[in-house]
Parts: structure tokens; sequence; C-alpha cells
């Protein structure tokens, strides 16, 4: 790979571009891919020293292997994903092992944990017109009696989706709950920054380049042309712009450094992300000597609790001694300002808790640990997105191209139950290529005609 550095450029040495795309992540680099591979000139600008965005696997010290400080699953059938993942010969392979729940320090039957499904779907089935999640548990399970069904709807929305269920869509969840999608969840093996990487190589051979450190922090457009200022110094220029950031830097405040703005504003698109939904997450991984947990909870695979860190797992089939601390919605956003070392030390007393081991005895095991909080996250500010009550005429509003010029991708962006996944972003960010394709087909034709 051969990607550029922030080293300073001219402007004046800066060709025009046929199109210039903001962000190196999943929906960037596939449209590279696709518009390179069809002729046109394409630059990609990334903010970061690295590409992948919302994606990142590395090796941290002390690991022995790469981890996923972000994406890591694949969700449901995934045929963008899986199918570039066969082109690129990287394999998956399916998680195993047990779920365990844990409550008050008691290990209980997983199944209680989806006893309550059957009812739940029934009723949400039954709903006319879409409610945030919380309304429609208080319409539908107001009782003491339901308490327990009105916990685990919330849990799973917050921890899974990492939504606010004072937002949520009822539906979307129903359509959601009512898949395999929650339970199909094989990891790429290898993580997936390869396939990543695989992208990257296929543009630039293709004939795009990738400019790293390149913060864009305007983009002023007319019908057919757009001049993108950035950060480090230069400006660039392409006929088309197609932008892939995430939400969070859409709703990011105007005083904010990160704001990305846009001269004439985009009012009707930035009305839509005001409208959609977008979680953070905090992902802390531990490496330990051996699988000293194989005693209390033999085989874990996932390990659901109500402590301050609910959520575990392992890399199972992979005996590898690497514990996932998984926390997202509301939970994430309280420790948003939190230092990585006060969320490692809030992760290792909710372990102590879950495991019925001293803290000592966890830090004795410890060979490394990593904190990634995404809301805190330069660049990214939230993890992913979650469907809102009206979230689909919003995410259309703000996939709508403008005069031909700026179009727009990312997992935040897709509509349907894959939203907020990898696959999310690939399907975007190739529905977005074609688009751009299809556009400029359709300006040739014209000129073609006028001729």
């Amino acid at each position: 790979m051969n990607f550029n550095s922030s080293s300073p450029v001219s402007s004046s040495q800066i060709p025009v571009s046929d199109v210039l795309i903001i962000g190196a992540g999943a929906a960037g680099l596939l449209a590279a891919r696709e518009l390179a591979a069809a002729g046109r000139r394409v630059v990609v600008l990334e903010a970061r020293d690295r590409i992948g965005g919302r994606i990142h696997t590395l090796t941290p010290p002390g690991f022995t292997r790469p981890i996923e400080a972000g994406a890591e699953f694949i969700h449901g059938e995934a045929p963008v994903t899986r199918a570039l993942l066969q082109e690129a010969n990287i394999a998956w392979q399916d998680t195993t092992g047990e779920t365990y729940q844990v409550k008050n320090g008691e290990i209980q039957d997983d199944g209680a944990f989806f006893a309550h499904l059957p009812l739940l779907l029934e009723k949400l089935q039954a709903l006319n017109h879409d409610l945030p999640l919380a309304d429609f548990l208080v319409k539908e399970f107001p009782d003491a009696e339901h308490a327990p069904l009105r916990a685990m709807a919330t849990q799973f929305a917050e921890g899974y989706d990492a939504a606010d269920t004072r937002r949520a869509s009822a539906w979307a969840l129903r359509d959601e709950w009512a898949t395999d999608g929650v339970d199909d969840s094989p990891r790429p093996v290898g993580g997936y920054g390869p396939l990543l990487h695989w992208l990257a190589d296929q543009a630039q051979a293709a004939g795009a380049a990738v400019q790293l450190s390149t913060a864009v922090r305007e983009i002023r457009w007319q019908p057919g042309h757009a001049e993108v200022l950035t950060a480090s110094g230069p400006t660039y220029h392409a006929r088309q712009v197609l932008c892939t950031v995430p939400l969070g830097v859409w709703l990011l405040d105007v005083q904010h450094p990160g704001y990305l703005r846009f001269t004439p504003d985009l009012p009707t698109h930035r009305a839509a992300v005001a409208q959609l939904g977008f979680g953070p997450v905090i992902k802390i991984l531990l490496e330990f000597r051996e699988n000293f947990w194989q005693d209390r909870l033999p085989e874990l695979e996932f390990l659901l609790s109500d402590a301050p860190v609910p959520t575990w797992w392992t890399q199972l089939p992979d005996s590898r001694p690497l514990l996932t601390g998984w926390l997202a919605g509301p939970a994430a956003q309280q420790l948003q300002a939190a230092s990585d070392e006060s969320i490692l030390q809030q992760s290792l007393t909710s372990l102590s808790q879950l495991l019925k081991t001293s803290p000592e005895t966890l830090q004795a095991q410890l060979c490394a640990s990593y904190v990634c909080n995404w809301g805190a996250e330069q660049y990214a500010y939230g993890a992913y997105s979650y469907a809102t009550v009206g979230s689909q005429a919003a995410r259309a509003a703000l996939a709508t191209p403008v005069a031909g010029t700026l179009f727009f991708a990312g997992e935040g962006l897709h509509s349907g139950i894959d939203s907020g996944t990898v696959e999310a972003a690939l399907a975007s960010g190739q529905a977005a290529a074609r688009a751009l394709l299809a556009s400029a087909s359709s300006s040739a034709s014209v000129v073609a005609h006028v001729r």
C-alpha cells in the first residue's frame, strides 16, 4: 500500500478530480474501488492517519495478535460483505460456545433473557403506528408483572443497538428481533482490517489516490464543481464529491473544531440528520495469561449481566485468552468524558464480581488492555446508527444527491435490518458509486444529444 501522508502539498499541484471521496472507511473505499475501476479520477481524503474509520484492527503493545477496537462481527446475511470477503480470499468463522446470564452475582438460565420475546413480538406485530420503544413498553406493558420484559427489551435495545429507547423505533426493533441476525455473528478471520486494506489496494491499483491525515473543513460547491478546503492546508477541486463521514460528524455544533461546513449550506440534509439516531459504544479488550474463567463459565461465548460493564465475550472457537467488554447507548454516554484508565478499572471491578475472583487475581493474570471510547473518538463521535421513528424518510433525505454534484454514503444512510453494520456501510458505498456513475452517464448523454 502506498498511502500518501500529510506531507505539504501545494494546491496548484493538485489536479481536478472527477470524484473526491471524504472518508476512507468501508463506504468510501468500496466506492473508490468501483469508481476508479470504471475509469474515474478518484481522490480519497481521510482525516485519520489510517484507513478504516470505525473499523480498526490493530495490535497494541502486550497483545499477542490483532484485536478489533471497532466493528467485529458479520450480522445476518450480509451479502455484500460476504461477497467481498470471498473475492479477497478472506474466510470467516462462526462463533461457538455458551451464553450465560449473571444477575445479582448468580448464574441464571440464559433462556430467561429471551423468554419474553414471543409476547413482545406479538404486541409489536399488532402495533399499527410506530412509537419510540420506551413509549411502546409503557403503553403495552405498564404493570409490575411485566417489569422483567421491559428490562429485557430496554437492555437489548441499549446494549445491542446502542439506542436511546426514548427515540428508537419500535417497528425497526420488531423487524430486527423477528430475524436471526442477532444470533448469526461470525467473524472475518484476522478481523475486518485485511478486507479494508484489500479494498484500498484495489482502489489504488485502479488509479485512485488515498490521502491520509487530511481533515476536510469546508466544501464550497456549485453545480458541476466543488472546492474542498482542508485543515492541513491544501485545497482540492473535483467535479463531484462523495461524503461518507459518520453521523457523529454531521451532528457536531457549528462551533466544534470538527464541524464540516458546506457553502452553500444543506439545511434539508442537516434537518434529516437531526432526526436520526447515533449511539456511543465503549469496547474494553483484555488479554490474560490463561482462560481462568473456564472453571466458573465453561465454554463461555457471551456473558450478559447486570454489572456496570454488562456484556462480555470471548473469541471462541479461538481459545485465545481474550475477553471483550462492551458498553453501549446511555451507559456509554455517561462515560464519554471518562479517562481510559477509569473505564479500565470499572471493567476489572465488574469482571471480578461476575467471575467471583479478586481484582488482584485479575491484575496478576492481565497481560494487555485496550479501551476504545467511540463516543469520544475524534472524527467519529459515536459508534453506529439506530432507527428512530421516521428515520426511513430522514435517511432517504440525507442520501439524496445535490445538483448532481454532492453525494452521500455511510452506514447511517442505509435503511433496513442491516443498519448500523459494516454491511450497511459497504452497501451504501456501493449504491453511491453506482449513482455517481449513472449521473455521469446521464450528463454525457445530455451533452451528446445537444451536440
